[in-house]
């Protein structure tokens, strides 16, 4: 499976109250808006890096195709 075809379910699980600004803002620009909300993004460098800045607010799974 070529990398570009990855996928990471990303879920909001924790608040972003409290957190510094730069995290709250990648929170957003991974598209989540609500606590509880899940997404699928592409499996990137770019994302990758975005998710360990907040790993502590969200969790990451693999989509299986």
């Amino acid at each position: 499976m070529p990398l570009n075809d990855k996928k990471l379910r990303v879920t909001y699980a924790t608040s972003s109250i409290g957190v510094k600004f730069d995290q709250k803002a990648t929170v957003r620009r991974l598209g989540l808006t609500r606590l509880g909300q899940t997404v699928e993004l592409p499996d990137t460098p770019a994302v990758r890096g975005m998710l360990h800045k907040v790993r502590h607010l969200v969790t990451v799974e693999d989509v299986i195709a």
